[in-house]
């Protein structure tokens, strides 16, 4: 008995050995010489299983079989994009088979930080043919993270806000939100906060202390009297072609808006852009002092005081005013 024991557990070694060989062996590149790329297209449906039977048939895999094991054995074989691919015979499995997770129909899409929701409905109108009425009625402002995104040319508007805010979430899992129960505000507060220092600052130094600068004043209930929610209640300006109007009048401040924090106290409802997150960084990290008030200057970079006599000498210094 323990002979036969013995037998088996030996064929199963030499088994699992040849196996493991074999599939070294196939995941290796088919001509590691060659200087050519080819044409290789996939289409809108195709299985895993058809797709990696042809890449053996045209000479760009070892093995169609370890491909497909490969694809169902992880997540891989769901990402697998339809599209024109440019491979080679000199390329290893694992480097076709991350070619083939973005296809040539995919579309590049880059959303800069401290956009506003329409401003990215427009772009992705632009580059997709998507009405911008789609995409905004599944965009919340504030959570559609600014990155590089590769998109699939057939993608729906859900698609993609579910692809941004996917994003969203996973870039800032890391965050430490234990410091913001030590400043007294929720996850979408700090979101409202970072959207308002996006639109403010110019200079990433200067971010921590004006996020400085709005803890304050929320803890004092003093007025934000912060331009970019203006900017942001006054809507899209056809003139300047502009969501962010360059110039408010006394006017404009009198808007009477929830978004106006010159003429209400506390955050706005909601955030008035989509920030970055290093900005969101600087609220969560903002350092301790007494600042109440910051100017920029004509060169971006913001000057703060702790009084009110303080701000305006900074104005007359900095601004000639």
């Amino acid at each position: 008995m323990k002979y036969k024991l013995t037998i088996l557990i030996f064929l199963l070694l030499i088994f699992f050995i040849a196996v493991y060989l074999f599939w070294l062996q196939a995941i290796k590149p088919v001509n590691p010489l060659d200087k050519d790329s080819r044409n290789f297209v996939i289409e809108k449906g195709e299985d895993v299983r058809s797709i990696g039977k042809r890449l053996e048939d045209v000479g760009l895999i070892r093995s169609g079989l370890v491909f497909f094991l490969k694809a169902r054995l992880t997540n891989y074989g769901r990402s697998i994009q339809a599209g024109n691919f440019l491979l080679s015979s000199s390329m290893d499995m694992q480097t076709i088979a991350d070619e083939l997770l973005h296809g040539t129909l995919d579309v590049k899409l880059t959303i800069p930080e401290g956009w506003r929701r329409e401003e990215i409905a427009m772009k992705i109108a632009t580059q997709f043919g998507i009405p911008e009425s789609e995409i905004l009625k599944d965009a919340r402002e504030g959570y559609l993270f600014p990155d590089t995104y590769q998109v699939s040319r057939d993608a729906s508007a859900s698609d993609i806000v579910r692809m941004m805010e996917d994003n969203f979430n996973k870039k800032t899992e890391k965050l430490n939100r234990d410091k913001l129960t030590q400043n007294q505000i929720s996850f979408d507060e700090m979101v409202i906060i970072a959207s308002l220092i996006e639109r403010e600052a110019k200079l990433d130094t200067d971010r921590p202390l004006i996020a400085s600068v709005i803890l304050n004043r929320l803890s004092l209930g003093m007025k934000l009297d912060i331009d970019a929610t203006v900017q942001y209640a006054l809507g899209y300006q056809a003139k300047e072609k502009t969501w962010w109007k360059k110039e408010l009048t006394t006017e404009d401040l009198e808007i009477d808006s929830p978004y106006n924090t010159y003429k209400y106290a506390g955050l706005p409802p909601t955030p008035i852009a989509n920030p970055g997150l290093s900005v969101m960084e600087a609220v969560i990290n903002a350092p301790e002092n007494e600042y109440l008030y910051y100017i920029a200057d004509k060169q971006g970079k913001s000057h703060f005081a702790k009084t009110f006599e303080e701000h305006a000498a900074n104005i007359s210094k900095y601004l000639n005013k």
